[in-house]
């Protein structure tokens, strides 16, 4: 079955940086794009980033534009985000995604504080 597992989370002050990986499993990771979101408390979850099946092609949130990468490993079935120039805003629980098979399916999450 589909599996995704988030890793990486954690507490970052302002200014700071963090690596989210989510692993993939479960189908033909290539073929499928990906994408994170994230929710904050109270508030809805909102997409950050999306990445294609092919060509690698990207897409982000304004908010998170020119400070979040978002990107492949297709040998790891792997999806990572880069997180640059952090704000306390960004603070929510951050999950990976994929659309397979008409089919959402969602990883645990993790957690990523951004606090001095």
């Amino acid at each position: 079955q589909v599996q995704l597992v988030e890793s990486g989370g954690g507490l970052v002050q302002p200014g700071g940086s963090l690596k989210l990986s989510c692993a993939a499993s479960g189908f033909t990771f290539s073929s499928y794009a990906m994408r994170w979101y994230r929710q904050a408390p109270g508030k809805e979850r909102e997409l950050v980033a999306t990445i294609t099946n092919v060509g690698g092609g990207t897409g982000y949130a304004e908010s998170v534009k020119g400070r979040f990468t978002i990107s492949r490993d297709n040998a790891k079935n792997t999806v990572y985000l880069q997180m640059n120039s952090l704000k306390p805003e960004d603070t929510a629980v951050y999950y990976c995604n994929t659309l397979y098979l008409a089919r959402n399916y969602w990883g645990q999450g993790t957690q990523v504080t951004v606090s001095s």
